[in-house]
């Protein structure tokens, strides 16, 4: 099998179940901006020797690309009912705010801005939480425009890019070096 098709030479692509969007569509914007996420979550996990931190990831991980498949379909498809093609739920959302809880039982959590640098693997949090916060907004696009049929993704992006903000914390936990807050800028 061949990897590439040259259909997309055109700056087209296709959604799920075959509806042709250009490629700066503001689906696509928000399906690839998951991939981002996937991937710099991927880069977090190759850094850590952290079994847990590297679970949480993967968990992540294959979440979004459930986020992305949905993101992919328009809203106007018909699915086969048949296909029973997994869903992100409020239990996702829930199991977030768990271990955002049991994390933040360990750690000080500020209310100050902090600066990113203090370890390779918290700093790769940082940026992996910066990509979910653009992917946050583009899916409020989709949801303004009443392009997303499932709220309940809104919600999990939210709280996925706290988790990942409290992951931080937690790695940088025992670092010698202290966090650089903006108000001591």
């Amino acid at each position: 099998m061949k990897i590439y098709t040259k259909k997309g030479d055109t700056g087209k692509t296709s959604l799920l179940y075959g509806k042709e969007v250009e490629k700066f569509d503001p689906r696509c914007e928000a399906y690839g901006t998951i991939d981002e996420a996937v991937a710099s979550l991927g880069l977090v996990k190759s850094l850590s020797n952290n079994n847990e931190l590297i679970n949480y990831l993967t968990t992540i991980q294959k979440e979004l690309f459930i986020i992305g498949s949905e993101l992919a379909t328009p809203v106007d498809t018909k699915v086969n009912p048949n296909k029973n093609l997994p869903k992100i739920s409020k239990v996702n959302v829930t199991n977030i705010e768990k271990k955002i809880d049991r994390l933040t039982s360990d750690i000080e959590i500020e209310n100050e801005f902090i600066l990113p640098g203090t370890s390779t693997i918290s700093s790769c949090l940082h940026l992996a939480r910066a990509i979910i916060r653009r992917c946050e907004r583009q899916i409020v696009k989709l949801y303004q425009d009443d392009q997303l049929s499932n709220i309940v993704i809104l919600h999990y992006i939210n709280r996925l890019s706290d988790f990942i903000f409290v992951l931080s914390k937690y790695e940088d936990r025992n670092e010698n070096e202290e966090h650089v807050k903006v108000s001591k800028l």
